[in-house]
């Protein structure tokens, strides 16, 4: 029976050749070589950006100035009303305006940036990388109001698959943590501080695992909270987010769902909120250099309404 294959010789062929296909697809993990994962901090940055976009109230115009290609000028002007706590459910509002004036130095290795305010604000921060591995991270503000100046120092090192942070602030604040990559994909750490000014102390611990199409997060800390949020890549352009806040010390929980939705000339995220509080922020670029921007928070139960508009030059 010349031309035909032995018997069985076809079977036994298709089933060696589906195993060399699954022994190819099946990635072996080095766990020697996991990639670095973001910074601690940074665990819920997807969902932030998501859910809570820059919002505000009355107009806003930001206008900056290139002098070279490492230093700028900046100018800003806000007019809008300012919330007042009260100690009723009703929101209490005053006129304000303020403008801004701020100077931006962008190097690979070196950013500072101010600003002075007329209400008397001064704010900086710096950032430097010390060596590769190495970064530093300084924020300050002075006011002349008692209790509103403050300022913090932090120290990264990029490890090759784990990344560490020492905090260090005023009123006697310090604080660490650690986070380790366990796999590709799952990255886990924990995190302690120390107010010695208000004799407080916490742990934290948290999670992420990610890929391709999601991101997932959680956290828990002995001050009593619980944080879990979880962002699905529908697409190269639309996001969706939600994340669930709560309190087990004050009983306190919010849970809030939106969306992120990037257009060829504008960007459109929203969100809400379990309080019954909806939102949205728009960006929409009208020329090059030129932005233009939309803010809107509607918050029913406390019958609280929130409407901004500006202009980003430069």
């Amino acid at each position: 029976m010349a031309g035909f294959p032995p018997p069985g010789a076809t079977i036994l062929g298709d089933a060696a050749a589906g195993k060399k296909i699954d022994e190819v697809g099946k990635k072996k993990v080095d766990y020697f070589n996991l990639p670095c994962p973001i910074p601690f901090e940074e665990l819920q940055r997807e969902a932030i950006m998501s859910l809570k976009p820059e919002l505000f109230e009355g107009m806003r115009f930001d206008f900056t100035k290139g002098l070279n290609p490492k230093f700028s000028l900046s100018h800003s002007v806000f007019m809008g009303p300012m919330e007042l706590p009260s100690q009723g459910a009703e929101t209490l509002k005053i006129p304000t305006a303020h403008y801004e004036f701020g100077a931006n130095f962008i190097d690979p290795k070196l950013m500072l940036i101010g600003r002075v305010l007329t209400d008397g604000r001064l704010t900086a921060r710096v950032k430097c990388d010390l060596t590769d591995d190495l970064s530093l991270k300084a924020n300050a503000q002075l006011s002349n109001e008692p209790n509103m100046s403050h300022g913090m120092v932090n120290f990264d090192y990029k490890g090759k698959d784990y990344r560490t942070q020492l905090q260090l602030g005023d009123g006697s604040l310090f604080g660490a943590s650690y986070i380790q990559s366990i796999t590709p994909h799952l990255s886990m750490g924990g995190e302690v501080f120390w107010a010695g000014q208000h004799l407080k102390s916490g742990v934290g611990y948290a999670a992420r695992y990610e890929n391709d199409k999601m991101v997932a997060t959680g956290q828990v800390a002995s001050t009593g909270m619980v944080a879990m949020s979880y962002v699905q890549k529908v697409s190269e352009k639309v996001s969706l987010a939600t994340d669930f806040m709560y309190n087990y010390l004050s009983r306190d929980v919010t849970a809030s769902v939106g969306y992120d939705y990037i257009l060829r000339q504008a960007r459109l995220r929203g969100k809400l909120d379990s309080n019954g509080c909806a939102s949205a922020f728009l960006e929409e670029r009208l020329n090059m250099g030129l932005n233009f921007v939309l803010s809107a928070e509607i918050d029913h139960k406390k019958s609280d309404y929130k409407f901004g508009f500006g202009l980003t030059v430069g």
